[in-house]
């Protein structure tokens, strides 16, 4: 019985470190196709408009260079986001993009921080509103936050703060022809904005880190098994009784 948990625990154990490195190979496959994604010719607003036929996923991390003109009126503000440790906003604003087809894209322009005194006070952001030229990368909808129920927001609907945002909710409240993907805008801070968003990592590391205590308590086990199981009793010698 001690024989087979001992044959079950160190097979799963090290399936898991198997696991674990399969996961590392799949995200550095990730982490290449990303780079390499990063290193093709920007899409401008009619490419942009083509390539969206292909999967969001196939997509993401493809840089852009768009013209066209803020939105300002929608312009939101994601709250309790994170830019270097400090609380703030994410800013939103759509791009209503130039072009034959009516096409707006929400971009995600940067960062501002939070006045702790009054959360609804919104440090302020300058949007310009004649045509502006926009490079950035695609990205899907910005990430959410845990909140209390779906689609609630702690203030206001009227308000331009909202705890997350919800693409289809937002483009059905207003009524703009939004493309399915979202903007990171980069480039140096401007406009009252900070834009040193955090590095793409694809968390490889992690996963070798998993693998290594995967494979650890699994050497461990042997080596348990082994001393307790064969050594102390057929390997080491016994002591004789004395007369």
């Amino acid at each position: 019985m001690i024989t087979l948990a001992a044959v079950l625990g160190i097979a799963a154990t090290a399936a898991l470190g198997c696991w674990q490195l399969d996961r590392a190979a799949q995200k550095q496959a990730l982490g290449a196709a990303i780079e390499a994604r990063g290193q093709q010719a920007p899409l401008s607003g009619p490419a942009l408009l083509q390539a969206l036929q292909a999967p969001a996923a196939d997509l993401v991390h493809r840089p852009v260079a768009l013209q066209g003109r803020w939105l300002a009126d929608h312009t939101l503000y994601l709250d309790n986001r994170q830019m270097n440790g400090r609380p703030g906003f994410f800013v939103l604003t759509p791009l209503a993009l130039d072009g034959p087809a009516p096409a707006v894209v929400l971009v995600q322009r940067g960062w501002v921080p939070r006045n702790f005194q009054d959360r609804t006070a919104l440090a302020p952001v300058d949007t310009p509103q004649g045509p502006v030229a926009v490079t950035g990368r695609l990205a899907l909808s910005p990430a959410r936050l845990y909140e209390m129920a779906t689609g609630a927001d702690p203030v206001p609907e009227a308000s331009p703060i909202r705890q997350n945002l919800d693409m289809a909710r937002f483009r059905a409240q207003s009524g703009l022809p939004l493309l399915p993907m979202s903007v990171v805008q980069t480039g140096a801070d401007s406009e009252g904005l900070q834009r040193d968003w955090p590095r793409i990592d694809a968390g490889v590391d992690k996963h070798y880190g998993y693998a290594f205590q995967w494979f650890g308590i699994s050497v461990l086990m042997a080596v348990l098994y082994v001393w307790f199981q064969l050594f102390r009793r057929f390997i080491r010698p016994r002591q004789q009784p004395t007369a």
